[in-house]
């Protein structure tokens, strides 16, 4: 269907003379009323030429963790709309138990060209894991940007919440309620998050509560990052006379409420419980969990930038990039209870 010069023009409301501009591709020619001339040529049914199509700038691989965690998803959306907008085309490739590895699904992302690879919460931030696979991948020339974590021994950019102040955070806010017996539900410790987290937590309740280094430790308990992982670490807190949990993620903080009810507790009237991530759907628990939220918008949007820099040619710092957390109160905490109802 050859396009009428003014049809075109009549229906973007602009002189044939901009139409024909726009459709040889010459400059000159403000980006709103481009814009305006191509939904016409939408609108009246034609097609665009080819050279204005929008064309794939290629292909960016995400590699996560499995997508139990809901942050996981929530991160990968924005990433994947934040990639989508630049021209280029998200691949999410998921570890489960049992399939393929980190360095599989890495492989397997190169053989079909990635532009580069975000990764989030992989072996980067374990820190017992070869590093040098990361070497590997750069001399390949494939850039890529990792989330979660921090190693010196990595040339790359890094983008992470800052644990620490998340801790000291939940622990302030707890310590304000009259908390003085707070634990720490947490994953295991080879993790930098983990590492992070703890020490957080120490100088929060060193700095509120007095608390020694070395009395605070007997108040943390390293379990999975799932809800059974936090049933069974705060069973093991409240055991010990906590009134308080903090917990390393929203899944561990669901299981830290079931394991206060198990034990005929009310949350938060006897044990108030803090999550951490603020996953989508987490405020309409019950009751809607105080957590430490995750700036999942900011952190998804830094790590594309850094990466398309690198993809540029226009390498990206070399360091860490740390975006701050935020206390979201909600329901699941409130005043230490009485002596007389503190479980024993």
């Amino acid at each position: 269907m050859t396009a009428r010069l003014s049809d075109i023009a009549a229906q973007a409301g602009v002189s044939e003379a901009t139409v024909s501009r726009v459709l040889n591709g010459k400059a000159g020619v403000a980006t709103a009323t481009r814009e305006s001339v191509l939904a016409a040529l939408d609108v009246l049914g034609y097609e665009r030429p080819v050279r204005l199509r929008q064309r794939s700038a290629g292909l960016v691989g995400l590699i996560t963790p499995e997508l139990d965690n809901p942050i996981f998803p929530a991160l990968a959306q924005v990433i994947g709309q934040a990639l989508t907008r630049q021209g280029y085309t998200p691949v999410l490739a998921t570890q489960t138990p049992g399939g393929s590895t980190e360095d599989e699904l890495t492989d397997m992302l190169v053989e079909r060209g990635v532009a580069g690879i975000i990764f989030v919460s992989g072996l980067h931030a374990d820190t017992t894991a070869d590093m040098s696979r990361y070497d590997r991948l750069r001399g390949k020339g494939v850039p890529y940007v990792l989330l979660n974590g921090f190693s010196p021994k990595v040339q790359a950019p890094f983008v992470s919440p800052d644990d620490r102040a998340a801790m000291v955070l939940a622990v302030t806010h707890l310590a304000a309620l009259g908390h003085t017996r707070i634990g720490l539900a947490v994953g295991p410790k080879r993790f930098v998050p983990v590492l992070r987290k703890i020490e957080g937590f120490q100088k929060g309740m060193e700095e509120r509560l007095g608390l020694a280094p070395e009395e605070s430790e007997q108040l943390i308990q390293h379990s999975l990052y799932t809800l059974e992982g936090g049933q069974a670490a705060a069973s093991a807190l409240i055991s010990r006379g906590c009134t308080a949990v903090v917990c390393a993620s929203d899944m561990m903080a669901l299981g830290a409420i079931r394991a206060a009810r198990q034990q005929g507790l009310d949350v938060p009237r006897d044990v108030s419980v803090v999550g951490f991530d603020d996953s989508p759907l987490i405020a309409f628990t019950d009751p809607p969990l105080t957590t430490i939220r995750q700036p999942v918008q900011a952190m998804g949007q830094a790590a594309v930038r850094a990466l398309l820099e690198e993809v540029g040619g226009t390498p990206a710092p070399h360091s860490e990039f740390v975006f701050m957390p935020e206390l979201v109160v909600r329901g699941s905490t409130a005043s230490a209870p009485s002596p007389a109802r503190t479980p024993s």
